[in-house]
């Protein structure tokens, strides 16, 4: 509906009862009016499965539950921990390694998951949930070093180093990349399927330049 004003500069409205209810009434028209788009919808499919095309009446229904269950609960939980010691192996780097490749990689490992960890950690604090303890047991946790390959990292340095930190975190990614696959099957909630993703994208680019500076 288009109403045309004519007259001076001065323009007034008053909107008495009766017309309030005749506008509301033409913005019903319209919203009831407006055309429903009959375009079909890509919904990318979970980790190994094919795109799936959605009719109009499908993809209306087809928006997941930001519902948090306790896989995804796990997975944050497990996520800052893993991240955790990620940052304490590439830490290590700048005064043991030899590579300066090798000290951009560890570089960029601590620039892209010390922020994801706040992020993580704030989102516990938002839904109410409890945050992992420092000292939380993680021997389940898949990619994890053992205290002693820890251990072993903190003592050595230049070539030695450089071999042992690749190993290490080529093994500490797999771990990550195995769990964000977990909490893309089981979990539920649209953030932190988002935030599976990225580790899968991200780790998965990284283990690619960790095998080529290991030469395999």
């Amino acid at each position: 509906m288009r109403i045309a004003w004519q007259g001076g500069a001065r323009l007034g409205l008053v909107l008495t009862a009766g017309a309030a209810f005749f506008l509301s009434a033409c913005a019903e028209d319209v919203r009831e009016s407006a055309p429903v788009s009959t375009a079909p919808v890509i919904a990318p499919g979970r980790p190994g499965e094919e795109a799936r095309t959605l009719s109009p009446a499908e993809a209306a229904t087809a928006v997941p539950s930001p519902t948090i269950n306790a896989a995804d609960v796990r997975y944050v939980q497990d996520m800052i921990v893993h991240h955790r010691q990620a940052l304490d192996m590439a830490a290590l780097a700048a005064s043991r390694a030899s590579s300066a490749k090798l000290k951009a990689l560890a570089a960029r490992i601590h620039d892209v998951q010390e922020p994801e960890i706040r992020v993580m950690t704030s989102w516990l604090d938002r839904e109410r949930l409890p945050r992992p303890d420092h000292h939380a047991d993680h021997h389940d946790m898949p990619g994890m070093a053992t205290p002693e390959q820890m251990n072993a990292l903190r003592a050595a340095s230049g070539v030695t180093f450089d071999g042992l930190f690749l190993q290490m975190m080529v093994a500490h990614h797999e771990g990550a990349i195995t769990m964000a696959t977990r909490a893309l099957t089981e979990g539920s909630h649209l953030t932190v399927e988002q935030w599976a993703t990225d580790v899968i994208a991200e780790q998965t680019a990284e283990i690619r330049r960790m095998r080529e500076m290991q030469g395999t």
